[in-house]
């Protein structure tokens, strides 16, 4: 029997360990620190994976955006994260796995202090646009104690 065919990749292998990276401010939010998980320059640019965690209170969150992407997923590993996508307020704790579909105008408003989440777009170079005026009225936030 013969073995299949390799598929030809312009993308690369990639292991990143918990000790190669590290969270680092910088990110497209500097209330957030995010941890680069390497999938960005294994993938030239096409994806882009890392880790978010939470570094200071919500104070006005992200305001109202979307996202220029192919694809968006967060995965929620720690803690919680209330979201308004459109008008519907949602709660997203962890474990649960939430697909951004491209273009969603959505706004991040409130989050536990131990919130951590596993963000994964297409392409890697995605864009965030603000939207002057949202779909909905935002409810307020929990206060850190």
């Amino acid at each position: 029997m013969n073995a299949p065919e390799k598929l030809k990749s312009d993308t690369h292998f990639s292991h990143i360990k918990p000790a190669d990276t590290q969270f680092l401010p910088g990110g497209l939010r500097d209330f957030f620190l995010y941890r680069d998980l390497g999938v960005a320059k294994a993938t030239n640019g096409k994806v882009i994976a890392h880790l978010v965690k939470a570094n200071k209170p919500p104070v006005d969150g992200t305001g109202w955006h979307y996202h220029v992407a192919d694809f968006q997923i967060v995965i929620m590993n720690k803690g919680w994260a209330k979201f308004m996508y459109e008008d519907k307020v949602t709660l997203v704790e962890a474990g649960d796995v939430v697909h951004q579909m491209p273009g969603i105008t959505h706004y991040l408003f409130d989050y536990s202090p131990d919130m951590e989440y596993l963000e994964i777009v297409g392409p890697a170079d995605f864009g965030s646009v603000p939207v002057s005026v949202g779909p909905a009225e935002v409810p307020g936030v929990t206060p850190w104690k």
